[in-house]
């Protein structure tokens, strides 16, 4: 096992291309989960084969434990990699399979399969070691690829978006799998994923990437509640986080055109937070779940119009219309509505978010 430190990372394929690493700075605590999240093409998948040396940095460190391994090549740097692909051998069985990289090592004969059987019984696959990969489940190929990066007993785990090709149902079970093998083996883990669903359930911290830069990274209820940047706040959640352009004054707050209005007392700290702003211009947000709708409409300083109405079972969705914004709101399920209806709209002031129009930074108090 073994710490990782990334310092000031940049990547950059060609002279003339965007970094698609920009100045990353992260440390990964020995036998920590760490999850790398944020859409296709923010950098999350780089920064891993950096660190796995499938990639070499334009710039920057990083150390495996208290080991520098810039110029290491990949097979020296006592890391596994389980790729989105399983990659495995079609003419062997899952035994040899598992076993293969103890083979390359030359380790005895009785090793190996002592080792082998005991990651099987890890993985519950003993059953399988003797079928070819071709014949399986997406899923047992999965749990197969996992075993011959498991027997290596690496110090580091790094896995690129492992659980895509499943199904649906089947990725929750082995999202619960693969959390509880990580507990298990105590061994630091970098896994990647587009999935906010697979970040926040299995993942000590999140790393949230966007254009090449950290944005964020924290434990996963933190970065939910507390999100640094507005991109943060509405890449994490379903429905994202509903935003307002709006501008700051010492009654509240209000869009251009005067339609959304908020006194000041609506919004806790208000001229605090405001006052790390260079202008007046900022971003309400709020999530859907903090949405508390009303038929009492007059009662309201924000009105609106249903438009959109989605049972969940467990949980209805409204899409409204205020003004020239659009805004959902969770409620339970026996909340009903119809498009059409008129309501109000209130917020829990303690759950509202504000951030600088222009550099998009949360603004705390």
């Amino acid at each position: 096992m073994a710490e990782i430190k990334i310092n000031h990372l940049f990547k950059r394929y060609n002279p003339d291309s965007p970094l698609a690493v920009d100045d990353v700075n992260m440390t990964i605590a020995d036998g920590e989960f760490l999850v790398l999240l944020g859409p296709s093409g923010c950098g999350k998948t780089t920064t891993l084969r950096c660190v796995a040396g499938l990639e070499h940095q334009t710039d920057g460190d990083i150390f495996i434990g208290d080991q520098l391994v810039n110029g290491l090549p990949a097979g020296e740097r006592d890391i596994a990699f389980v790729f989105q692909f399983y990659a495995l051998y079609p003419h062997m069985n899952a035994f040899d399979n598992i076993a293969f990289p103890l083979r390359a090592q030359k380790v005895d004969k009785d090793e190996v399969t002592k080792r082998v059987l005991a990651v099987a019984k890890l993985l519950q696959i003993e059953h399988l070691l003797r079928r070819k990969p071709a014949g399986l489940p997406s899923g047992e190929q999965q749990r197969i690829a996992l075993g011959r990066a498991i027997i290596r007993r690496p110090q580091v785990f790094l896995m690129d978006e492992p659980l895509t090709n499943l199904d649906a149902t089947l990725r929750i079970d082995m999202r619960a799998e693969l959390k509880l093998l990580q507990a298990d083996l105590k061994t630091t883990m970098i896994y990647v994923t587009h999935d906010q669903t697979e970040a926040m359930s299995m993942g000590h911290r999140i790393a949230i990437m966007n254009e090449g830069v950290l944005q964020q990274m924290d434990a996963p209820l933190t970065v939910y509640n507390h999100p640094a940047t507005k991109f943060v706040a509405g890449f994490i959640g379903s429905p994202p986080m509903n935003f307002v352009d709006c501008q700051v004054s010492d009654d509240g707050i209000m869009d251009a055109a005067g339609t959304f209005t908020l006194p000041a007392d609506h919004v806790p700290d208000l001229q605090a937070r405001a006052g790390q702003s260079e202008t007046n211009e900022l971003v309400f947000g709020v999530r859907s779940e903090d949405v508390v709708l009303t038929t009492a409409v007059s009662d309201c300083d924000v009105r609106g119009q249903i438009l959109v109405r989605e049972p969940l079972g467990d949980e209805m969705i409204y899409t409204i219309e205020v003004a020239e914004h659009t805004i959902q709101a969770k409620t339970e399920p026996t909340f009903i509505l119809d498009p059409g209806d008129n309501v109000g709209l209130s917020f829990d002031p303690q759950r509202i978010h504000l951030f600088d129009a222009q550099t998009e930074l949360a603004l705390v108090a």
